[in-house]
């Protein structure tokens, strides 16, 4: 058999060839051969059950994911992990066991103690045989951790806080916590894309496994916070995974982050049999991604059907009220209809007999009035009687007292008339003297003939007045004599001007 190592050469000595590669097959013979002779015997460990298969069927094995967990502040870290196979013969008694005095089945998270074989295969490597359990473990560290993590929540009020938040009747803004990458999260956009509902979604991105992903996903969440009011929920997403890459989502201060989000928080970060503690803190935890958008669709989808419900509801009760309301509008119009129909015989009959009554009054006043109009017709012809033979006396008493007036002033204005005509005549042989003596006194000088003050533009003004120059004013009436005519004339005004150079008289003008 060749040594399993190379070894350095002798001193001196030319040093061997280097072996030929083996193969694979055989090396891992060598490995199978080597683990048998130094693992021979059987050992007790400890270590918790991070998966678990049960048999499928009657007669199946049952196959386990042994680990090894290291606890630290921020809750388990992962130290060791191993394949283990609890044959079919012997699970069927150890399992029944283990339940009667545990008062549990075999399941995730407890930890326990076995006694195990440890067995290489070439095809399938490393893994224990379980040969039998102790029961005096039933509980594993992670389950311990787990469960105080738990409580420690609980007492902080973090477990109900989510579930006392009030989630969108239709949430289509959704924040989705998870890798770009991850095939949930495809899952989750496709399963959004097919529902006939449109959804906001906003990536943060985070890692989602792995001692980086509580940091990670808490960075996504403070990045969210600030823009709260711009969604309906927060989604944290990814796809299934063993038992122990899902660690992380029991980390505490995740879970407390959670807990007091203001945005209800929305989980699908495992496979059906996992519950992570940040699923126990969440609003509502479901199992998968494809989970959590056919929950959300199909919340829009009852949202839609309630609507459509209501909108039924309405249409139905509003055509209800429009029946009702025709057929009150019907009886009410019939109602009225025979209510005008019986005011209008009312007001008919009534307006008869007010007609009645005012064609027989107006007939009583009419007669009244021609038999007071008649006993007045009788009354002003005997007062007009009576005024026309007081008039006629009055007359005749006038005539004679104004007779009797007339001939007192007839004889009155004759005899002033007569005195008049004394006075006059008196007056006309006064002046008839005086003028006798002046034309007798006065020594005239003949005026030339009016030929010949013709031919000097000059015409003879022939008037009453003694001084024409100073007597004659404006609209006296005076005579021009002309050598063949005397014109009458009246004075319009009165304008001084020099007096003429005498004319020559008609004596000293006239050839000798």
């Amino acid at each position: 058999m060749p040594p399993l190592y190379n070894r350095r050469p002798d001193p001196g000595l030319s040093g061997p060839l280097p072996p030929a590669p083996l193969p694979l097959a055989e090396l891992l013979v060598r490995v199978r051969q080597a683990v048998e002779t130094r693992f021979a015997e059987s050992y007790w460990v400890v270590a918790e059950i991070a998966d678990l298969t049960p048999p499928r069927h009657e007669g199946g094995h049952c196959y386990l994911v042994l680990t090894d967990q290291h606890v630290t502040g921020r809750g388990a870290q992962l130290k060791a992990q191993a394949r283990a196979t609890i044959w079919s013969q012997r699970y069927q008694q150890l399992a029944p066991a283990f339940e009667e005095q545990t008062g549990q089945e075999l399941q995730l998270g407890l930890k326990v103690m076995l006694r195990v074989q440890i067995k290489f295969h070439e095809q399938y490597g490393l893994s224990l045989d379980v040969l039998t359990i102790d029961p005096s473990y039933t509980v594993g560290d992670l389950a311990r951790q787990r469960l105080a993590t738990v409580r420690k929540l609980e007492a902080k009020g973090l477990l109900e806080r989510q579930k006392r938040l009030s989630l969108a009747l239709g949430p289509q803004r959704l924040a989705v916590i998870s890798s770009p990458t991850a095939a949930g999260f495809q899952d989750f956009v496709q399963q959004l894309s097919e529902s006939p509902y449109d959804f906001a979604v906003s990536l943060f991105p985070a890692t989602m496994q792995g001692t980086e992903a509580p940091a990670s996903i808490l960075g996504a969440l403070d990045a969210i916070r600030p823009r709260r009011a711009t969604f309906d929920a927060v989604v944290i997403i990814r796809g299934g995974g063993a038992k122990t890459d899902l660690l992380a989502f029991d980390d505490y201060g995740l879970a407390a982050a959670v807990g007091a989000f203001p945005l209800p928080v929305l989980t699908g970060i495992g496979h059906e049999r996992d519950e992570a503690v940040l699923d126990l803190a969440a609003h509502l935890a479901l199992k998968t991604p494809t989970a959590v958008a056919a929950f959300l669709a199909e919340r829009l989808a009852r949202l839609d059907a309630v609507f459509n419900g209501y909108a039924e509801r309405i249409h139905e009760l509003a055509r209800q009220q429009l029946t009702d309301a025709a057929e009150l509008l019907q009886q009410a119009g019939r109602f009225v209809h025979r209510a005008a129909q019986g005011q209008l015989e009312e007001h008919r009959a009534e307006l008869f007999q007010r007609i009645r009554q005012a064609a027989t009054a107006p007939r009583e006043q009419l007669r009244q009035q021609h038999r007071q109009l008649s006993r007045q017709r009788q009354g002003l012809r005997r007062a007009a009687r009576r005024a026309l033979t007081l008039q006629q006396q009055g007359l005749r008493t006038f005539g004679r007292r104004l007779a009797q007036r007339f001939r007192r002033l007839h004889r009155r204005r004759r005899e002033q008339l007569l005195h008049r005509r004394y006075q006059l005549q008196l007056a006309a042989e006064r002046l008839l003297h005086r003028a006798t003596l002046r034309l007798a006194q006065l020594s005239t000088p003949a005026l030339p003939e009016a030929a010949v003050l013709a031919r000097y533009g000059y015409v003879q003004l022939i008037t009453d007045h003694q001084e024409p120059e100073n007597t004659l004013q404006a609209g006296d009436e005076v005579r021009l004599l002309l050598p063949q005519l005397t014109l009458a004339a009246q004075i319009t005004d009165r304008t001084p001007h020099l007096a003429p150079a005498l004319l020559p008289t008609a004596s000293s003008a006239s050839p000798e």
